[in-house]
């Protein structure tokens, strides 16, 4: 299949990316893979390959005989959780996720069937109102809240652990790894952990269990193939933390398309599938805001997640400083 690939290799605004692509016999074995698992589902690549590297993952998409294609991804060693918690996915919440065709957990390959659109795509081309994004935090509220049973066996999956709780022992190793903070960043940073502590005790307080955190659900990372329907994908910077963590991407993206005025709309569509059991609308919104600024952690841990840098550099570190650095910031609610 190597020769059939495209040369066109898009790195985005990361041209230095170090993966695994670059390596000949690495491609050879890959394909072959992919050759392989297409080959038991009784299809076959024809055409060029299409490939995205990112220092995060690398993805492929091949075309195969018929009117569809499918994906290859490979997961750096820290994110090689993401096939197997797909396939778990798929048992426990049909319909709501993808569910591939081929997982080789060793190596991190995984080998996904064509979503359909992503929202970002339709966003592009017609006109979305407020109450889409309403509809799909709703549903992915609902798959969280389906989830909670299954936390214990996400974590043995190798999905790392951010529980409530355990947030200020997170923060702690976050700060400790991070080599590009500057000294009075780290000092700040430093002072904030009992404020941490603080949050994180009043959040779990709140009684509302641990589940999946997407931690990264923008409109790239979800399909809208048709009204009222939403598949969820990419859990390489998943967690088992809060589910409220969720919220903060989804909706500041949907705040810079619309405007601020959109978020009680959406914090309302977020909670509704946590009422009950005597909590209040006052409740919810208070762990929603603790949450709100929580995530930056979950956010800080993913940009860890990356192919390793030979030069023993720590991958994304930047990014990440700025991340614990938004634990600063009061969220917009």
């Amino acid at each position: 299949m190597e020769r059939e690939r495209s040369t066109m290799v898009d790195r985005g605004q990361y041209q230095d990316a170090v993966t695994p692509w670059e390596q000949q016999s690495w491609r050879a074995s890959a394909l072959g893979w992919v050759e392989e698992r297409l080959a038991a589902h009784g299809l076959r690549a024809a055409g060029d390959l299409e490939v995205r590297l990112r220092p995060w993952s690398v993805l492929v998409r091949v075309p195969v005989q018929g009117p569809d294609a499918v994906w290859f991804k490979a997961n750096p060693p820290a994110s090689a959780f993401e096939g197997p918690l797909t396939v778990a996915l798929a048992g426990w919440v049909p319909g709501h996720v993808l569910e591939p065709l081929a997982v080789d957990a060793g190596r991190g390959w995984t080998l996904l069937p064509d979503g359909g659109e992503l929202f970002r795509t339709v966003l592009a081309r017609e006109p979305v109102e407020p109450d889409t994004w309403e509809d799909l935090l709703r549903r992915y509220a609902s798959m969280q809240y389906a989830l909670v049973p299954h936390a214990g066996a996400i974590e043995r999956l190798g999905v790392p652990s951010a529980r409530t709780l355990d947030l200020p022992e997170v923060f702690d190793e976050l700060l400790a790894a991070n080599i590009a903070l500057r000294p009075d960043a780290r000092a700040r940073l430093d002072g904030l952990r009992p404020r941490v502590a603080e949050w994180a005790a009043e959040l779990a307080s709140a009684g509302i269990e641990d589940t999946l955190d997407h931690a990264d659900l923008h409109d790239g990372q979800l399909f809208h193939p048709g009204p009222g329907r939403f598949t969820f994908f990419d859990w390489g910077d998943a967690t088992v933390s809060h589910p409220f963590c969720s919220l903060r991407v989804p909706a500041e993206r949907a705040c810079d398309r619309y405007g601020p005025q959109v978020l009680p709309r959406l914090l309302d569509a977020y909670l509704e599938p946590w009422t009950g059991t005597g909590r209040t609308a006052a409740d919810l919104r208070r762990a929603a805001r603790l949450a709100w600024r929580l995530s930056a952690l979950g956010r800080a841990a993913s940009w860890g997640r990356m192919f390793p840098d030979a030069s023993g550099a720590e991958p994304g570190a930047e990014q990440g400083a700025q991340w614990l650095l938004e634990l600063f910031n009061e969220p917009p609610f």
